[in-house]
């Protein structure tokens, strides 16, 4: 932080675009650093982080795979790996909102805004430190999944893009995660709102079981939401089918998703005291 204060002193009172998009990328950079020391210095947080998907992984596979059966004679655990990087993906968002809305509460946000620094540094340095911990959490998740028998069957490439898919899904989340935890404020308040709407949202979906196990009425909800079109994407890029359907639904979602909460978390931010 002090060289970022050092090069704005050297710079001319009015600095063009370039000088204040160069400091607003330093500024980012610094405080995704600070985050990611805070993990470092905790390792529980991010062992903690990576339990639950684990867990997931080896119930559904060891407890209820053999009772779930899945179309075209595949391992059930080739269905379920895809579901369950989406799901932890999306999950891991929760550590963002409550870290918001824990640094708003004790006035650190406050406090980071009162310095000279790019006032979208503190939302954008979340997001980056965010999404590095999601990675490592998927990558993990795929090493477990490697090790209970999941095997990416359609080449390397689709592999790549399928982790980036789930990549940009959790970024997404992590938007509404960052507007949910700056407009309530209350960590407690946002790990249950959180539970409220994500849980659902990721087990009413293709991430675990066919839809078509499901009643029929509850089929209608699950066929058309956007869980739904981001799994099947990703299922369909590691163990092979029709990618283009779900692909384009899926870009639709997570483009309308970026377009509403990003300036919704952005006003939060400005509003946040």
């Amino acid at each position: 932080m002090t060289a970022a204060i050092a090069l704005r002193n050297a710079t001319p009172d009015d600095p063009g675009l370039v000088v204040r998009s160069r400091w607003a990328i330093i500024d980012t950079l610094t405080i995704t650093r600070r985050n990611l020391l805070v993990w470092t210095r905790v390792p529980a947080y991010l062992v903690f982080t990576v339990i639950q998907p684990v867990m997931f992984v080896l119930m559904f596979r060891y407890v209820f795979g053999g009772a779930i059966h899945v179309s075209g004679n595949r391992p059930y655990v080739d269905f379920l790996m895809p579901g369950i990087l989406g799901q932890t993906a999306a999950f891991a968002t929760f550590g963002t909102a409550i870290a918001l809305a824990q640094e708003l509460k004790k006035g650190v946000i406050d406090r980071l805004r009162s310095m000279p620094m790019a006032r979208s540094a503190v939302l954008a340095g979340r997001l980056v430190a965010d999404t590095g911990r999601m990675l490592v959490t998927v990558l993990i998740v795929v090493g477990v999944g490697y090790a209970v028998g999941f095997r990416f069957s359609n080449g390397a490439g689709p592999a790549v893009l399928m982790i980036v898919l789930a990549m940009v899904f959790g970024l997404s989340i992590c938007l509404i995660a960052a507007f949910t935890g700056l407009a309530i404020g209350d960590e407690e308040s946002v790990q249950a709102f959180g539970l409220i709407w994500l849980f659902p949202l990721t087990f009413l979906s293709s991430a675990f079981v066919p839809i078509s196990s499901m009643p029929g009425w509850l089929q209608a909800f699950a066929n058309n939401q956007p869980v739904t079109y981001v799994i099947n994407t990703m299922r369909a890029l590691a163990i092979g089918g029709p990618i283009e359907a779900n692909l384009w639904k899926s870009i639709a979602w997570l483009a309308g998703i970026f377009i509403v909460f990003g300036p919704l978390a952005v006003r939060a931010y400005k509003r946040a005291s």
